[in-house]
C-alpha cells in the first residue's frame, strides 16, 4: 500500500509530541504525561502497521509525493515493522519509568522532548528506504542520547557524553564515506535502487569498499568489538530510562543495518561479511560475559552483558541460514524487553540508596530493605537473560542453537553454549549481591519505601517477557519466519518500492 499513514505516524508522532512537550516547559508533570501519551500513540500506530505488513504486504510512504529513487520513501517490510514495534514498545516502558522518576535531570524542560526525539530517530532509522536519510535518523538518535546523558545527575555524565561524541564521530565518518562511495558508484541513495543495480553481479570499484565502511559504521553503532570500549562509561552515567533504551534498542540500529547490508545490498559479499560477524560476535560474547562477571557495578554489569548478547545475535546472522536468521531476530526482539527491564530494576535499587549508586559495594544487601517485588522481578529478568525456560530468553537461545545445528557450525555452536553459562553466573552473582547478602553497614540506612523509583515500567516489561515465553512464543517465531522469508528475497522489497527502473 502506498502512502500508508501509519508509517508516517510512527516517525512524526514522537516529533510532534516533542514540540508539544516543549510548549509545557514550565509544567514538568504535564510534559511527562505528554511523553507517555505520545509513545502510546506511536506504539498503536506501529502495532497496526506490523499487522498490515504481515497480512497485506510491504507498506510504503513517499515523502512529499516524489517518486523514488529521486524522492525519499519510508518502507515497512516485516523486518522494519517488527523492529519498529520493538522500539515503540520499549519506549513506552521508558517514558512510563520517566513518569515517576526521581532524578533531578528528569525535571529539566528538555528531558522528555529529547527522549521523544530519540524515539523518532530510532523509528525513522528502521523505516527509511534511503541510505542518507538513515544517516540523518541515526545522528538524531545520537544527538538525543548524548544530550540526555550530558544532563544526567551523575557528575561524570558530561565526560561520558563528550567521549561518546568523539567515538560516534568515527561511526559518522564510516557511514558518510560508505554513503558517498555508494552514491559515486551507483548514482542513487535509494536502498531498493542500490540493491537492484548491485543484483546484476557487476561490482564497481568502490562497492566492496563501501560494504566494509558501512559494516564498520553499524558495528560501532551496535557497540560491537572492537568498537565497544565507549559503552560502559556512557551507559553507566546515563539516567536510568536512557540507559535502558541505549542498551536494549539503540544498539539494535547497528543490528538492523547489518541485516540490511547482508540481505538486501551486498548479497554477493554476504559470505565474507558473515565470516567477520562470527569472529567478532564470538569475541564479544567472551569479552562481554567476562567483563559482566568481574565488574563492580550493577549498571556496568548489564552494559558489558549487552556486548555479549549482541555477540550472540551477530553469530546467528553470521551463520546465515534461515533458521539461524530466525534465531538472531527473535533474540534481538526478546533481548530488548529483558535488558530494558533489568536496567530499570537496577535503577530502582540504586534509587533507594542514600546516595544513588549501582556499585555492589554500596547496594549489597539493600534488596532486603526495599519492596520485595523488586527482587522477584530481578530474579525473573535474570532467568530470561540467561535463557531459562519458560521465559522468552529460552526461546531466543533455542532458536539460535537450532540455527547453529542447521549450519553445522559445531565449534562455534559449542563455544557459544559454553559462553552462555557465563550469563547464568553473572546474573546469579548480581541477584545474590543485591538481594541475598546481609546488608553492609553502609547500606543499612535506605530511603523509605515509596521514595524510590516506580516498579510499574519494569513490571510491565517483565510481564512481556513471561508472555513472550509462554503465550506468544509461537506467534513471534511465525512472524519472524515470515520476516526471514521476505528478506531472503530482495525483489520483494525492491518491487514494493515501485521503482520504474526500466525507464
Amino acid at each position: 500500500m502506498e502512502n500508508n499513514l501509519y508509517i508516517l505516524g510512527t516517525v512524526i508522532v514522537p516529533i510532534i509530541g516533542s514540540i508539544v512537550a516543549l510548549g509545557f516547559a514550565k509544567f514538568n508533570k504535564i510534559q511527562r504525561y505528554i511523553g507517555v501519551a505520545t509513545s502510546l500513540i506511536a506504539w498503536l500506530a506501529s502495532g497496526v502497521l506490523l499487522s498490515q505488513v504481515y497480512t497485506i504486504g510491504v507498506q510504503t510512504y513517499e515523502l512529499g509525493g516524489y517518486r523514488p529513487p529521486f524522492g525519499i520513501v519510508l518502507v515497512a517490510d516485516t523486518l522494519g515493522g517488527l523492529f519498529t514495534f520493538m522500539v515503540t514498545t520499549v519506549m513506552v516502558g521508558g517514558l512510563i519509568f520517566n513518569l515517576h522518576g526521581k532524578d533531578k535531570c528528569m525535571t529539566y524542560p528538555a528531558f522528555t522532548p529529547l527522549f521523544l526525539l530519540m524515539e523518532a530517530g530510532l523509528t525513522g532509522a528502521m523505516l527509511t528506504g534511503d541510505l542518507f536519510t538513515l544517516f540523518v535518523f541515526v545522528e538524531l538518535t545520537v544527538f538525543a542520547s548524548v544530550s540526555l546523558t550530558a544532563i544526567s545527575d551523575d557528575p561524570f555524565g558530561l565526560e561520558a557524553a563528550l567521549k561518546y561524541i568523539f567515538i560516534s564521530s568515527m561511526g559518522t565518518v564510516f557511514l558518510l564515506l560508505g554513503i558517498a562511495a555508494m552514491y559515486a558508484t551507483l548514482g542513487t541513495l535509494n536502498m531498493a535502487h542500490m540493491a537492484e543495480l548491485l543484483s546484476t553481479g557487476e561490482r564497481p570499484l568502490l562497492a566492496p569498499a563501501a560494504a566494509i565502511m558501512l559494516l564498520c559504521a553499524f558495528l560501532l553503532k551496535g557497540g560491537v568489538f572492537p568498537f565497544h570500549f565507549w559503552q560502559p562509561d556512557f551507559h553507566m552515567t546515563a539516567p536510568t530510562p536512557v540507559h535502558a533504551m541505549l542498551s536494549s534498542i539503540v544498539v539494535k540500529v547497528g543490528v538492523y543495518g547489518i541485516i540490511r547490508l547482508i540481505t538486501l545490498l551486498f548479497t554477493e559479499e554476504a559470505v565474507l561479511l558473515q565470516g567477520w560477524l562470527i569472529l567478532l560476535g564470538a569475541i564479544g560474547i567472551v569479552f562481554g560475559s567476562l567483563g559482566a562477571l568481574r565488574t563492580y557495578d550493577g549498571k556496568r554489569m548489564l552494559a558489558y552483558s549487552t556486548f555479549a548478547q549482541v555477540g550472540f545475535i551477530l553469530v546467528g546472522i553470521g551463520w546465515g541460514n534461515p533458521i539461524a536468521l530466525i534465531g538472531a531476530i527473535v533474540y534481538a526482539f526478546n533481548h530488548a524487553f529483558i535488558k530494558s527491564a533489568m536496567l530499570m530494576l537496577v535503577g530502582v535499587v540504586s534509587s533507594y540508596a542514600k546516595i544513588k549508586t549501582a556499585k555492589f559495594t554500596d547496594i549489597s544487601g539493600i534488596g532486603q530493605k526495599i519492596p520485595a517485588m523488586t527482587g522477584w522481578l530481578f530474579f525473573l529478568g535474570g532467568l530470561a537473560l540467561a535463557g531459562i525456560p519458560p521465559l522468552n530468553g529460552f526461546i531466543s537461545k533455542l532458536a539460535l542453537i537450532q540455527g547453529g545445528i542447521e549450519s553445522e557450525q559445531w565449534f562455534s555452536l559449542i563455544f557459544i553454549i559454553g559462553a552462555g553459562i557465563l550469563t547464568v553466573m553473572y546474573t546469579i552473582r548480581g541477584w545474590q549481591n543485591i538481594f541475598q547478602r546481609k546488608p553492609f553497614e553502609d547500606t543499612v540506612e535506605t530511603k523509605p519505601i515509596g521514595e524510590g523509583d516506580s516498579l510499574l515500567a519494569p513490571f510491565l516489561l517483565i510481564t512481556g517477557c513471561v508472555l513472550l515465553g509462554i503465550v506468544f512464543a509461537e506467534p513471534l517465531v511465525l512472524l519472524v519466519t515470515e520476516t526471514v522469508n521476505q528478506i531472503s528475497d530482495p525483489s520483494i522489497y525492491i518491487s514494493a518500492v515501485g521503482l520504474d527502473l526500466g525507464s
